[in-house]
C-alpha cells in the first residue's frame, strides 16, 4: 500500500520533500532580520496610519524593555493579548517575544466565563487588552492571577488621536499601551537567547471536556510552518513585493502564522482590518490596498462577494486567494473568481499544527474541492477505527506528524496521551481520504465539533452552559447547515416539569455566558432525547430532525 501518494505529485511540481525547521533559531530571529532588511518599507497600515518595519522594530524593542524593567518579565512568562487587528497587536507580540515570554492569544469577544478559564489555565499575570473588551475583564479579574492590565487603543503606536472606547472604571491602576511604549523607549532591553524548543504561543482550542486547552506552540513549530508554506507557494511569497489584506483576526492561528508572521518575514505591506463586519470600510481597504494576496474563511468570502463595491476593487495584482478555518464551498469560490479572476485555494490545519498541514499548490489552476497536498516535511496517515491505515478510496482519521505539530497541550498530560498515537502522530479528529494523486479531502469530523464561520464550537461546552440555565432538564447540541456561517449551532432542550422557559429567554442566557458564534441559532424543545442503551445522548440521531 502506498502510504504517501503525494510524493510523486510533489516531485512533478518541484515541491521539496522537506524543509529546514532550524533555518532560524527562533521566530524573533527571523523577524529581526526582516526588520533590518526592510526598515524603510511599510509594514502595517490601519485607520490611515502606517508603521514601517523600522517603526515596528523600535516600538517593540521599547515594549520588551518596559516588560523586563517595569514588570520583571522573564523567559517563559505567559502574557495574554486580547485585541482585534490593530497596530498594537504586532508591536505587542514582538515585544513579548523579544522579552522571551509566551503570548496567550485571547478572542476579544470572549465572555467573562471564557476569559477567566483561559487566564487561569495559562497562569497569566499580565494582559494586553483592547479598551473595548475591558468590561469583560473587570467582571472576573479578582478571580484570576492578573496583576497588570495594559490597555490598547486604535491609535497606539502612532501619533494619531484616534477615538477609542473607554477603559472600564473598575480596572483601577491599568496602564495605557502608548504610555508603556513611551516609557520603554528610555529603558534598556536585555537580549534573551531563544531556541527552537522555547514556547512562543499558547493557542487555545476547544476540548471534548467543554473547556479549552492551550496548544503549546514552540518557536521551531512556527519557523517550520513558515518555511513549509513558502516552499509550497514561493510565487505568492516573494521578498519585498507582496501586499496582503488581513481581515481574519490575528489572535486566530490562521492569520497569526500566514498573514502576520510569514508575510512579515517576506517584507510584505500588510493592511489590517479591525472590524470586517463593517463591509463598506473593509471594501474601502481592499480598494486602497490592491492586494497581491488575500486570506479568508468561507463566510468572509461569501460576505464580500455580496457587496456591490467589490466589483470596483482592482484585482489585477491578486495572485493568491487562500481559504481555511472551515470548508470552502465551491459556489463561493466561483462567485469570488467571477469578480476577482482568482479562485479560492484551500488549505487545512489546526491550532495544534501551527496551523497548516496541507495546501493546494501553484500547479492547481481551479477550485479542487480538496485541501491540497501535505506540506513539505509533513506526513499524514489516515487511520481506520481498527487501527490500520486506510487504503486507496478509503477514509480514516487524519493523523499528522511534522515539525509544525505541537509538543502537546499546556499542562494536560492526560489529554496529550489521548491526542497522539503510540508512534507520535497527532490525532486531528477529522476524517479524510486521499485522491490517487495524494490530495487530502476532509469528509467528516470524528468529533461532533461545529464550525461556525471558521471558529470551532464544541457541543460539550454549549451543553454545559445550556444545562445550567434554570428550567433546563437536559439538552443536546448539534451543527446544522447554514448559508451564511457554514454551520450553525442548534440545541435540543428537554424542560424541567412545569418550567416556563422560552426560546428567547434561553438565547438571552446563552449570550451572557458565551461568545456570539457559540450561541445557539436554533432552539428546539422536545419531550425526550434519543439515547443509547447506556444512556449516552445520540447527537447523530438529532442532526436531521427538523
Amino acid at each position: 500500500m502506498n502510504r504517501k501518494p503525494w510524493l510523486a505529485t510533489w516531485q512533478a511540481n518541484h515541491i521539496p520533500a522537506d524543509i529546514n525547521a532550524d533555518a532560524f533559531p527562533s521566530v524573533t530571529n527571523m523577524m529581526d532580520l526582516a526588520m533590518l532588511k526592510y526598515a524603510d518599507k511599510p509594514a502595517f497600515r490601519s485607520f490611515g496610519q502606517t508603521l514601517s518595519y523600522g517603526d515596528v522594530d523600535r516600538l517593540s524593542a521599547a515594549f520588551a524593555a518596559w516588560l523586563q524593567t517595569q514588570l520583571g518579565v522573564r523567559k517563559g512568562d505567559r502574557i495574554a493579548v486580547m485585541a482585534p487587528n490593530l497596530l498594537a497587536f504586532p508591536i505587542a507580540f514582538l515585544g513579548i517575544a523579544r522579552a522571551g515570554a509566551v503570548q496567550v492569544n485571547v478572542n476579544p469577544m470572549y465572555t467573562p466565563r471564557e476569559l477567566e478559564h483561559q487566564l487561569n489555565d495559562a497562569g497569566c499575570q499580565t494582559i494586553v487588552i483592547f479598551a473595548g473588551s475591558t468590561p469583560v475583564l473587570a467582571e472576573i479579574i479578582g478571580k484570576t492571577g492578573i496583576k497588570t492590565v495594559i490597555t490598547v487603543a486604535p491609535g497606539d503606536g502612532t501619533a494619531a488621536p484616534l477615538p477609542s472606547p473607554p477603559v472600564d472604571a473598575r480596572l483601577v491602576g491599568s496602564i495605557r499601551f502608548g504610555d508603556a511604549l513611551r516609557e520603554g523607549a528610555g529603558m534598556n532591553r536585555t537580549p534573551v537567547e531563544l531556541t527552537g524548543s522555547d514556547l512562543l504561543f499558547l493557542q487555545y482550542t476547544g476540548g471534548t471536556t467543554g473547556l479549552s486547552k492551550g496548544a503549546a506552540l514552540s518557536h521551531r513549530n512556527l519557523v517550520a510552518n513558515v518555511e513549509q508554506f513558502k516552499a509550497m507557494m514561493p510565487e505568492a511569497v516573494q521578498e519585498g513585493v507582496e501586499v496582503i489584506v488581513t481581515a481574519i483576526p490575528m489572535y486566530h492561528i490562521f492569520a497569526l502564522m500566514v498573514n502576520f508572521i510569514t508575510y512579515f518575514t517576506a517584507g510584505a505591506d500588510n493592511w489590517l482590518v479591525a472590524n470586517p463586519r463593517d463591509m463598506d470600510g473593509f471594501v474601502g481597504v481592499m480598494k486602497a490596498a490592491r492586494p497581491t494576496v488575500f486570506m479568508g474563511v468561507n463566510t468572509l468570502y461569501a460576505g464580500l462577494t455580496m457587496h456591490p463595491g467589490l466589483k470596483e476593487v482592482d484585482f489585477s495584482r491578486l495572485k493568491l486567494s487562500g481559504g481555511g478555518g472551515a470548508a470552502v464551498v465551491g459556489a463561493v469560490s466561483e462567485r469570488w473568481k467571477a469578480i476577482t479572476g482568482s479562485f479560492i485555494r484551500e488549505g487545512y490545519g489546526l491550532s495544534e499544527t501551527s496551523p497548516v498541514l496541507s495546501f493546494n499548490p501553484a500547479s492547481i489552476k481551479d477550485f479542487s474541492g480538496t485541501t491540497g497536498l501535505p506540506l513539505p516535511g509533513t506526513n499524514i496517515r489516515l487511520i481506520k477505527d481498527d487501527g490500520t491505515d486506510a487504503g486507496p478510496g478509503e477514509s480514516g482519521e487524519v493523523c499528522a506528524k511534522g515539525p509544525q505539530v505541537m509538543g502537546g497541550y499546556w499542562e494536560k498530560p492526560e489529554a496529550n496521551a489521548q491526542a497522539f498515537t503510540a508512534d507520535g502522530y497527532f490525532r486531528t479528529g477529522d476524517v479524510g481520504e486521499f485522491t490517487p494523486e495524494g490530495f487530502l479531502k476532509i469528509v467528516d469530523r470524528k468529533q461532533d465539533m461545529v464550525i461556525v464561520s471558521g471558529f470551532n464550537v464544541f457541543p460539550n461546552e454549549v451543553e454545559a452552559v445550556v444545562s445550567a440555565c434554570p428550567g433546563v432538564a437536559e439538552c443536546a447540541c448539534v451543527g446544522v447547515p447554514d448559508d451564511k456561517t457554514g454551520e450553525a449551532v442548534k440545541i435540543f432542550v428537554v424542560k424541567m416539569p412545569g418550567a416556563e422557559l422560552t426560546e428567547d429567554a434561553l438565547i438571552t442566557y446563552c449570550r451572557q455566558e458565551m461568545t456570539a458564534y457559540k450561541v445557539p441559532k436554533q432552539v428546539r424543545f422536545v419531550d425526550a432525547l434519543p439515547k443509547s442503551t447506556v444512556g449516552k445522548i445520540l447527537r447523530k440521531d438529532l442532526r436531521n430532525v427538523a
